[in-house]
């Protein structure tokens, strides 16, 4: 299974630019609110017509501009899977799983029971969409888009309208149910977890442009771009000035640091992960930075300490501690300086 789309699209002022080629079974794509993820969606599924490129999954071209193609959405063999699942209210479940289903009375009901024992729907194949709870809707809107056998599935924020116990359950129960799909499955969120727990490449999008793509893990543990690292969960993100190529200067929090590795020319921010720092009691340390708290949040398995930067007017440098080192905190008090690993330090271009 093979991923290539190429393609641009002008809405008003907005102008979405995509570009996705990919091997992989399960990709993300993770940004804003706003960032053109849907539109990308739409266009794979025929529902939006780009104004230039090409759409091609599995060697099918589904669109392509300059041969003039563009099939109906009903022959591309995508499912789409919308965040409210898009039932029809008034048809039975095996309505609905029967939906868009050809062949013989024979043949369609055959496929519904397969669906429906595969999906753990037996028993429930009369109700009403509005008798099921949330994760047999999911479930029924998987089976109807499995029934007809598609060569790619788009997920189109399917969990943003849960709360955290549900999300957390119904999406072990998709990953479960997708697992011997030998498709491509495209999953579009704003939600940074949801991606790594589900994809394995990732392409982060901004303002309708791509900003970088590539193995999931790997552009969590080293984003490259600002954005990116935001996007990924990064709470501190900050100006740099290059000294020179092992030396930053960090005008916001008032330190240099000195580097091992060669800091290349582009870099014009850092990014360190709240949760990173190893506090320090007494002298500082190499790469250490003096703690002038702010103010302080306890939840009931985390700390978040806010503190202040040497600027008045940049945000608060957030540190995120784990309940194992409460006691310590606790018996020592706040650190005088807190460490900052070169090995945790994320070099970002703007």
């Amino acid at each position: 299974m093979a991923v290539d789309i190429t393609f641009q699209e002008k809405l008003g002022n907005f102008t979405l630019s995509m570009n996705l080629k990919s091997e992989s079974r399960r990709i993300g794509i993770l940004g804003a609110s706003g960032c053109g993820k849907s539109m990308t969606l739409k266009s794979i599924a025929g529902i939006v017509k780009p104004d230039t490129g090409k759409i091609v999954i599995d060697d099918k071209v589904l669109f392509d501009s300059a041969h003039k193609v563009n099939l109906k959405p009903q022959n591309r063999k995508v499912g789409y899977l919308f965040q409210n699942y898009a039932l029809f209210p008034t048809m039975t479940v095996k309505s609905n799983i029967a939906a868009g289903l050809r062949g013989t009375k024979q043949e369609k009901s055959k496929r519904v029971c397969e669906m429906l024992k595969k999906f753990q729907l037996e028993g429930l194949e009369d109700r009403l969409p509005g008798e099921l709870s949330g994760g047999q809707q999911q479930r029924v809107a998987l089976a109807r888009i499995m029934a007809y056998e598609p060569g790619v599935i788009l997920l189109d924020e399917p969990f943003s309208a849960l709360d955290v116990f549900l999300k957390d359950r119904l999406q072990q129960e998709m990953i479960e149910m997708l697992e011997d799909y030998k498709g491509t499955v495209i999953l579009v969120s704003h939600s940074r977890d949801e991606i790594y727990r589900f994809c394995e490449e990732l392409l982060i999008m901004d303002a309708g442009k791509v900003i970088c793509f590539g193995k999931t893990k790997e552009i969590f543990a080293d984003p490259q771009w600002k954005e990116a690292a935001r996007l990924t969960g990064c709470k501190n993100i900050t100006n740099v000035n290059r000294l020179d190529d092992k030396t930053l200067e960090v005008p916001d929090w008032g330190i240099r640091l000195k580097l091992k590795r060669k800091v290349p020319e582009d870099i014009c921010c850092i990014g360190f992960r709240a949760h990173e720092f190893i506090p320090v009691w007494g002298e500082p340390t190499v790469n250490s930075l003096p703690v002038k708290l702010s103010s302080m949040a306890e939840l009931q398995f985390e700390r978040k300490y806010f503190l202040k930067g040497c600027s008045g007017d940049m945000e608060e440098i957030c540190w995120f501690v784990q309940r194992e080192w409460w006691d310590r905190l606790d018996e020592k008090g706040l650190p005088d300086y807190l460490e900052i690993p070169e090995d945790k330090i994320l070099l970002l271009k703007g």
